[in-house]
């Protein structure tokens, strides 16, 4: 059961309501962790914000490289909504099946292409070693550049930071939404 309400636009201060809008704008619609986030209206706004830089208009991050890298983020944190909700976008977006099942299994990714397994290789040794090996570094250096390698970075913390509000705040997946995380 989530810890929040999950807020409505009618939930809102009239004044708020504009935050809302804007959240919905870009995605179509306010998911649950969005909707819980609301309960900080400027602090969900900023979130969104910073999303929207990333998944909307970045052009650094090829969307398989972004779907692999929000895959492997939710899987290493164990956000269960997060991945559910990612696998049907990574497979729309170039993400192979394997790559998915890589992921979700938790096992090395040796059998990927190389370009796909240093994305899922970098994001573990960032998340789970708070560092990232120099070879792990420069093979995705080579592959985005500069400004992707950060933008990558600045993903993989987006993600974190969804990931934790989700599980902190309780977000629960939808009815009918099956759990694809074990």
């Amino acid at each position: 059961m989530a810890r929040v309400p999950y807020k409505s636009r009618e939930d809102l201060p009239t004044e708020k309501r504009e935050l809302y809008d804007q959240i919905a704008s870009q995605r179509g619609h306010v998911a649950r962790p969005f909707a819980a986030l609301l309960n900080s209206p400027g602090v969900a706004a900023s979130v969104a914000a910073m999303g929207e830089q990333l998944r909307y208009t970045s052009p650094t991050l090829p969307p398989e490289v972004r779907e692999i890298a929000t895959l492997t983020t939710s899987r290493q944190l164990e956000c269960q909504y997060v991945f559910t909700h990612h696998v049907a976008s990574a497979r729309e977006n170039g993400v192979r099946d394997e790559v998915i099942q890589v992921i979700q299994e938790g096992t090395p990714p040796r059998r990927l292409l190389p370009k796909e397994g240093v994305f899922v290789q970098f994001t573990r040794e960032l998340l789970d070693e708070h560092h990232v090996r120099d070879a792990t570094y420069a093979a995705v250096e080579h592959l985005l550049g500069t400004q992707g390698t950060t933008d990558l970075v600045a993903m993989i913390g987006y993600y974190a930071l969804m990931c934790y509000a989700t599980i902190a705040l309780g977000v629960e997946l939808e009815e009918g939404v099956t759990p694809l995380l074990g």
